[in-house]
């Protein structure tokens, strides 16, 4: 198994969006890197949902039902998105304040590479979130 981070603006579509909805494709990636990421999602493989912009949180874990296909918002057949359903809200959320302040997670693309919407998440750093979290 795999873990992610997606990121979406909660003004737009957040984790209540998404719960209301069940399942849904995740579109409107427009980043090559991104892409190349969603690509290699697997059906069961775990994503962080991060609400961005004013938030900036971890707010919840969605699963991947469905590997990647044509992005049906869009003809350009460079694009794709993946499935995904709800897996769990988080007792609380995890800022990235808290992410920042947390040496063990350093290296963690989310500081690294800010602005990359999908992106590959360590097991140890998926664990380290959700421990945040539950505390």
């Amino acid at each position: 198994m795999n873990y992610w981070l997606i990121k979406s603006e909660p003004n737009t579509y957040s984790w209540d969006d998404f719960v209301k909805l069940g399942r849904d494709h995740w579109d409107g990636v427009r980043n090559y890197a991104a892409r190349k990421h969603m690509k290699n999602m697997k059906v069961g493989d775990l994503a962080l949902f991060y609400h961005s912009v004013n938030e900036k949180s971890i707010v919840g874990v969605a699963e991947c039902v469905r590997e990647y296909y044509q992005d049906p918002t869009t003809d350009d057949d460079r694009w794709v998105v993946v499935d995904l359903v709800p897996k769990e809200k988080l007792k609380r959320p995890v800022t990235l304040a808290e992410v920042k302040a947390d040496e063990r997670l350093a290296e963690m693309i989310l500081i690294k590479i800010a602005r990359l919407s999908v992106q590959p998440v360590k097991k140890e750093e998926y664990d380290i979130i959700m421990e945040l979290a539950s505390n």
